[in-house]
């Protein structure tokens, strides 16, 4: 191939290629192998959602790739799937891919059909054709894009299969927009009757858009009363006849009869074995959403996981040469002496290589404590990711989670909380409810200590056994008591569970590496900015006093729980950053100021008390004033409360001397 073909026609405007289908389908793996590295993130106007958009060079000619939220019918229901449709309907894509698993053909391609009878460019993919194959199914795909009128592509990204006959798709694609579907003959009179109503100009098709209207689709309605004007009356009242007349089966035959159909389409398409082959992967899914055998596999993953993983090998080993070795024996001191040389203002030396230097403190806490910490968590998350377990993890805590008014679906930003409490918060929006979001927020700020806090507590307290015993079985009462009080306090149903399980599989090295890099990227590069602010406001408090009077107003709480005060530096460390914070305990454990016990109080006590400012910024944006300060003020009070319970217990029991 020429380099004429590689590089595109700056003077064409990109056309446009839209991914859709259920979540865990594997669109962001296909939009990652079309787009590579050249990808934004943002929301979408007057969402909290996010869509990533990336570039693809096809056949010389420029492609602009939008990545969809996860949907499941054209008609929808959660905010994901508003944006989803809102992108088809706003951003006009020139192709729709919709990719779907293999081994739920028959379920998803309901959706197919309805982005076809909505008149949009389809292009299906059928993707995880390896597991599916794996399991003993066979296609007749080419039967099955004859039946359609679409192209069909057997794919599995995640294995590189199929990537170039979907570039050869998009790149050749006209505007066929497939087969018409029929439905009843009653179904077709209602359709009609409200389509020769429709005069207006549209994206879908009137069809289309006169099922949506008869399933009471509110956006489709504000949408079609716009562009219908003074007809729209006598289109509504039609509607409302439609729906009165049909009100206990509309849903239920439309249902039936897209289902028939489907079967009509697969007929002949699928070939199954008389029984499934049963492979590791299928084996091990079993194993992993059964109570018995799913929790010692929870166990023994978090055990080796985030125990040994992160908290021994990450902030225990790494960071014992980046920042023991390599700061504070080799670059700090040389730094320091090299500076000062330079530099007459005693002001500007502290301000860079001082006690809370920009580069002494600052960058020693990012570099040498924080970064091996996210970076050893960032893996094992992304190992999990890869290997599917994740949904498997919110199938198996799913009914737990009811107590606490959550879904299963809540574990994902549970979990992510522990890399990262402010990317955790932000990604509650892809809850269904807004209740289901303020307790997961709640329980976010309260009980999950992001991975360097975590990372640093666990290597704190290794040392101390009893100490970190006391430490897990505080955060677990108290989050498990917060969580059912804040589901049966807070009004509101309890949310529907469901959520497509992807294969679990071997991880790639290839997915792993990508995505540790993407989210070390953005991580480093939110908190180093957030770290030399620290540093600047901390040498501004030392220079004016003003830290000593900080320290000074909070020694009577720090002597209440049973700590000295300097332990109120950490706490100060901690408004910026909760793993700032953490290190500030590393540093006074490191002077022998605090003991087993006192060291037990104060991460129990850092661990409970407020979210760092990114956090507290986030919770802002996505819940609003009234709810976040209500958080800060609740969890700072039970905060403190239990740390002065906890040490009262400790001194009396003399449980850690």
């Amino acid at each position: 191939m020429s380099a004429s073909a590689l590089t595109p026609d700056s003077t064409q405007t990109p056309r446009r290629v839209a991914l859709v289908g259920n979540p865990n389908v594997g669109k962001s793996v296909l939009f990652n192998a079309l787009t590579g590295s050249y990808v934004t993130v943002s929301n979408y106007p007057g969402t909290s959602v996010e869509v990533s958009r990336g570039t693809a060079v096809i056949t010389g000619q420029s492609w602009q790739v939008i990545d969809t939220p996860g949907m499941y019918a054209v008609h929808t229901i959660t905010e994901e799937e508003r944006v989803a449709r809102e992108i088809l309907l706003n951003e006009k894509p020139d192709v729709v891919l919709h990719v779907l698993d293999a081994r739920n053909l028959e379920r998803m391609l309901a959706m197919t059909i309805q982005l076809i009878e909505a008149g949009l460019p389809v292009v299906l993919v059928v993707n995880i054709m390896d597991e599916a194959e794996r399991l003993g199914l066979s296609f007749d795909l080419p039967l099955l894009q004859q039946r359609l009128g679409i192209p069909v592509i057997a794919a599995a990204t995640a294995r590189k299969r199929g990537i170039e006959e979907i570039k050869a798709a998009i790149a050749e694609f006209g505007q066929s927009c497939g087969l018409p579907i029929s439905y009843s003959r009653l179904l077709e009179r209602d359709i009609a009757e409200v389509s020769r109503l429709l005069q207006g100009s549209y994206v879908l098709s009137r069809r289309a858009l006169s099922l949506l209207l008869l399933q009471g689709d509110e956006e489709v309605s504000g949408l079609v009363a716009q562009g219908e004007g003074e007809r729209y009356p006598a289109l509504a009242e039609k509607v409302r006849e439609i729906a009165f007349e049909r009100r206990e089966s509309f849903h239920l035959d439309l249902s039936m009869e897209r289902k028939e159909i489907v079967n009509r389409l697969v007929r002949g398409v699928i070939a199954q074995p008389d029984k499934r082959r049963e492979t590791w992967g299928s084996r091990l899914s079993t194993l992993a959403v059964q109570p018995l055998t799913g929790i010692p596999l929870l166990l023994v993953t978090l055990y080796f996981g985030l125990y040994k993983f992160v908290g021994d090998f990450g902030a225990g080993t790494l960071v014992d040469f980046l920042e023991g070795e390599l700061f504070e024996k080799l670059f700090n001191p040389w730094i320091t002496t090299l500076l000062t040389g330079w530099i007459p203002w005693w002001w500007l030396q502290e301000l860079l290589v001082g006690e809370y230097g920009i580069i002494t403190l600052g960058l020693r806490y990012a570099v040498g404590i924080i970064l091996p910490i996210v970076t050893t968590f960032f893996i094992f998350f992304s190992i999990l990711e890869d290997a599917g377990y994740l949904p498997r993890l919110a199938l198996l805590v799913d009914r737990g989670f009811k107590w606490f008014g959550l879904s299963g679906r809540s574990v994902i930003p549970m979990v992510l909380g522990f890399g990262c409490s402010t990317m955790a918060t932000m990604v509650t929006r892809t809850l269904e409810t807004v209740r289901e979001r303020v307790i997961a927020t709640l329980l976010l700020a309260l009980a999950i200590p992001c991975s360097a806090q975590l990372g640093v507590i666990l290597a704190l307290l290794a040392r101390t056994p009893g100490g970190l015993l006391v430490w897990i079985v505080c955060m677990t009462l108290l989050f498990v008591l917060v969580g059912v009080l804040a589901g049966r306090l807070m009004p509101g149903e309890a949310p529907m569970f469901y959520m497509e399980l992807p294969p679990m599989r071997l991880p790639q090295l290839s997915n792993v590496l990508t995505k540790t890099y993407t989210r070390m990227q953005w991580y480093f590069l939110e908190i180093l900015p957030l770290f030399v602010l620290a540093s600047v406001l901390m040498w501004l408090g030392k220079i004016t006093h003003g830290m000593e009077k900080l320290v000074n107003a909070m020694t009577p709480l720090m002597q209440g729980i049973g700590l000295p005060r300097e332990a109120a530096i950490a706490f100060i460390f901690g408004f910026f950053r909760r793993d700032y914070g953490a290190a500030g305990l590393y540093d006074l454990q490191s002077k022998g100021l605090l003991d087993g016990r006192q060291l037990t109080v104060a991460a129990v006590t850092l661990t409970l008390f407020i979210p760092c400012v990114a956090q507290f910024l986030m919770m802002l944006k996505e819940r609003g004033w009234k709810v976040s300060l209500a958080i800060f003020v609740f969890v700072s009070l039970l905060a403190f409360g239990s740390g002065y319970l906890l040490n009262q217990v400790l001194v009396t029991t003399r449980l850690l001397g």
